[in-house]
């Protein structure tokens, strides 16, 4: 990937896979916009410790996001499972340690998208993606989420909301990403691809 191309980045805490999955076709969304690319990055666990036992780079997935990724990125998707209705820990750690950039205005007038998955059909999807959006709002985000013109909105039986993609894991994180939450997530990565690539002389002209 060139850096000196625009990217969308693609921020997503997961625990057992789910997330990470839904986040990697967001990622294939994105790309298929000439022009922009894809970032994944991911975020470490956090501790009830003050000891650091994680390495710098995980074993696998995605590498650890810093503050430079979302300082130059053109759009940003981020993406976690729900904890009783909120974003996990390791996510909402990360995004509390974002005010340098909120005082200096680097996120404003960029879209942003959130995602999420879940272990049940009713287990906090909607309220978890709400909950997401509100730093973003702070932060000065233009928020995407899935329009209506994506028929598998009216069409799924698990995953889906017009706040963003969602996905219903099962209660041991066993169910994989289906058919309708994988084109509902392409299409929300294309969306907030679109948009960033629409928005950029907006923030270049400022």
């Amino acid at each position: 990937m060139s850096l000196s191309r625009p990217y969308v980045l693609v921020l997503y805490y997961s625990r057992f896979g789910a997330t990470r999955a839904l986040a990697e076709q967001i990622a294939a969304g994105v790309e298929e916009i000439a022009g922009m690319d894809a970032r994944l990055r991911t975020v470490p666990p956090v501790s009830t410790t003050c000891e650091s036992v994680d390495p710098d780079i995980p074993g696998e997935g995605a590498i650890y996001a810093s503050l430079e990724d979302l300082r130059q990125c053109a759009g940003l998707a981020i993406g976690s499972p729900t904890r009783f209705g909120n974003m996990a820990a390791p996510l909402k750690y990360f995004i509390d340690g974002t005010s340098e950039l909120w005082l200096n205005g680097a996120l404003i007038d960029k879209p942003a998208t959130a995602f999420t998955s879940t272990a049940s059909l009713h287990g906090g999807q909607e309220a978890t993606l709400l909950t997401m959006l509100i730093p973003l709002l702070h932060q000065g985000m233009v928020y995407a989420g899935v329009p209506y013109s994506e028929n598998g909105l009216v069409a799924t039986s698990s995953g889906g909301t017009p706040y963003g993609t969602s996905h219903v894991a099962g209660e041991r994180s066993d169910r994989n990403v289906d058919d309708i939450e994988r084109s509902l997530a392409r299409a929300q990565g294309r969306r907030v691809a679109r948009l960033a690539m629409a928005l950029r002389p907006l923030r270049e002209g400022a």
